[in-house]
């Protein structure tokens, strides 16, 4: 299989996937018209970015395309609807960064804490102002309050309480019904993390806050105007998931009427490339420290990243299946599986799926079973609608090592 790396990618984690067999590509920096022109040039049948933008001109450009993988967690940056059109499979590396931005969250929290940045700047222009920064309050028995509790979010929570922090949290996992919600919250109980009821609840409750939110349409503008009406004055915000998660008109209005404290690694108007001009009305306002989208940007991490990404491709060739793949339906429209046992022979998948086809119905998903040996296997057809007694008496006859045919409802 060809690959191409629209992103740099470090060169052991290359020689990994040319040693598995692959053609490696790599070409760092492609985006735009140059990113869909080398797709039609080099005709990869995998992509991998990490803050390329891949939209759905760049997908379409080469037919032959079947996994994007996105080197990193978050994916909102690649067409998924346009993937999904096109049977391309999307998948990403969640968690592999996780150590990385919980360990700049932090930094930035004890930045603001004891304004770390502006001491350093006064000391570039030669000012001595001891009185003046010694008054930071300290965060020893403060309360760090989060939205949305995923795997950062629960390293920062180990980082907070080791500095004698207590914890407050709202995700969508915490408020789930069932055995899930269930599960999320007594694993929240354990790990010393009281449970609130709404994001508003969060910022109410904490001296800091910090957000974990994937961006989605849900999440967007979920830190707006009433999550800042909530929170204490002078308390702490910490944003080192996705801009959009956040209105930041509410958020500047909370830093000028409030004293809102701000650190963030993510923001609106932020440059797309590695170096350029900044413009942004946040950062004029006291209080506001950022840092240029570094979250994930360690070697710890990106090494991490890279093996993830290696074996998302190696289990693809090998299996035809990616792991961590976004874009794949959870429940297909099938109502009926027809399970097959039969000799693993040449012809009679294909005798099977006649038979249906004859019957027009539509095939939604299928896996064929082989048993210790080789000799056997058991093919398992989910359909969208029933076959008739005398189609499923087709299917058993329709070729000399069938054994058996059933068909039942899928639950």
């Amino acid at each position: 299989m060809k690959i191409l790396l629209a992103d740099a990618f470090p060169e052991q984690q290359q020689a990994a996937l040319r040693s598995a067999g692959c053609t490696v590509v790599c070409e760092p920096g492609l985006k735009g018209d140059s990113l869909v022109e080398t797709m039609g040039g080099q005709q990869p049948d995998i992509l991998v970015v990490r803050s390329t933008k891949v939209p759905e001109a760049a997908i379409a450009a080469h037919p032959g395309l079947s996994l994007i993988v996105r080197a990193g967690a978050g994916y909102d940056t690649i067409d998924v609807e346009a993937a999904s059109a096109r049977s391309v499979y999307v998948a990403n590396c969640p968690g592999m960064n996780s150590i990385a931005v919980a360990e700049l969250a932090f930094g930035l929290i004890l930045s603001l804490d004891r304004r770390i940045p502006d001491n350093v700047a006064d000391l570039r222009s030669g000012v001595w102002n001891k009185g003046e920064y010694s008054k930071a309050e300290g965060l020893y028995g403060k309360t760090l309050g989060i939205v949305g509790l995923g795997r950062i979010a629960g390293e920062l929570v180990e980082r907070a309480q080791a500095f004698g922090m207590k914890t407050v949290a709202w995700s969508r996992s915490l408020s789930a019904a069932g055995a899930a919600g269930d599960t999320a919250r007594a694993a929240a109980a354990a790990a010393g993390i009281a449970v609130l009821d709404s994001p508003e609840a969060v910022a109410a409750a904490s001296d800091v806050v910090s957000l974990h939110v994937a961006s989605t349409a849900e999440t967007h503008g979920l830190a707006g105007a009433a999550f800042f009406k909530a929170m204490k004055p002078g308390a702490y915000f910490i944003n080192t998931s996705r801009a959009e998660t956040v209105d930041e008109g509410a958020l500047r209005q909370a830093v000028a009427e409030k004293g809102i404290r701000v650190g963030v690694d993510v923001f609106d108007g932020e440059p797309a490339g590695k170096d350029g001009e900044v413009q942004s009305d946040l950062f004029a306002l006291p209080g506001v420290y950022g840092t240029h989208h570094i979250g994930a940007s360690t070697e710890q991490a990106q090494d991490a990243v890279a093996d993830e990404v290696v074996r998302i491709v190696s289990s693809y060739m090998s299996t035809g299946n990616a792991p961590n793949v976004v874009n794949r339906m959870e429940k297909t429209p099938a109502k009926y599986l027809v399970s097959v046992h039969h000799r693993n022979r040449v012809g009679v998948l294909a005798s099977v799926l006649q038979v249906i086809k004859q019957h027009g119905i539509n095939v939604d998903g299928m896996e064929n079973v082989l048993f210790q040996g080789g000799e056997g296997a058991c093919a398992n057809i989910q359909i969208e609608s029933a076959l008739s007694p005398e189609g499923l008496d087709a299917v058993t006859s329709a070729h000399s090592d069938i054994f058996s045919a059933t068909m039942h409802e899928i639950p």
